[in-house]
């Protein structure tokens, strides 16, 4: 799961995880947010994310961060925005127009200085994505880049009867007992719903979708 992995996958166009439409649990959740025309949300490891035009049409100001330079470039485009062009740190370029914010790097490589007051994550597609060596290190990352803003995340969980270990990822299946270790010492944490994925996941597994409020304490 390395910066390599994913650029390959957006040279080759194989972006099977980017969704042809808004993500429908973002509509119907978001409001639970409870945020004010121009608040600033998080989203990382964003893609070109049709999302994004969502919160974007909504007045959201939108800070992300992508690996990918060709999905950064085919957002702005998709948007119709030329976005400004600045080098922020080593090896991270910043990709800035009216309201929008995406950073072109490694996540880790981000700052809470750089990412600036935000308050609300929204998190579809990134803890779902990495494998289970860095999920920690990313959750706790983001708290600070964050520092500790609320999260509507988003999860797939295969059922229980498989062996997680032999379901290659990405997507990862993320337990309710992971969501507790990562957040549970920062955040109340609530489950919106639980949802089984119509026709499973890799090949038919059968796979829940999980969404999840994270309320700062």
């Amino acid at each position: 799961m390395d910066a390599q992995f994913w650029n390959m996958k957006w040279q080759k166009n194989q972006i099977g995880f980017h969704l042809p439409a808004v993500n429908p649990l973002l509509v119907k959740y978001f409001p639970v947010l409870e945020l004010k025309e121009g608040a600033r949300v998080f989203v990382p490891l964003c893609g070109k994310t049709l999302d994004i035009h969502w919160l974007l049409q909504r007045g959201m100001n939108v800070v992300g961060v992508e690996l990918s330079q060709i999905a950064v470039e085919q957002l702005f485009s998709e948007l119709a925005l030329t976005p400004q062009i600045t080098d922020v740190v080593p090896n991270m370029q910043c990709f800035q127009a009216k309201n929008l914010t995406i950073f072109v790097g490694d996540i880790f490589a981000l700052s809470r200085a750089l990412v600036g007051s935000v308050q609300a994550i929204y998190d579809r597609a990134a803890l779902v994505a990495l494998p289970p060596a860095m999920r920690a290190t990313y959750a706790e990352h983001l708290m600070d880049i964050s520092d500790k803003a609320e999260q509507l995340l988003v999860t797939l969980e295969f059922t229980l009867e498989y062996d997680q270990s032999c379901i290659a990822g990405p997507p990862f299946s993320v337990t309710q007992q992971e969501i507790q270790r990562y957040y549970g010492a920062e955040y109340a944490i609530s489950c919106l719903e639980n949802t089984s994925v119509t026709g499973g996941l890799k090949g038919g597994v059968p796979a829940t979708e999980n969404v999840w409020f994270l309320k700062p304490e």
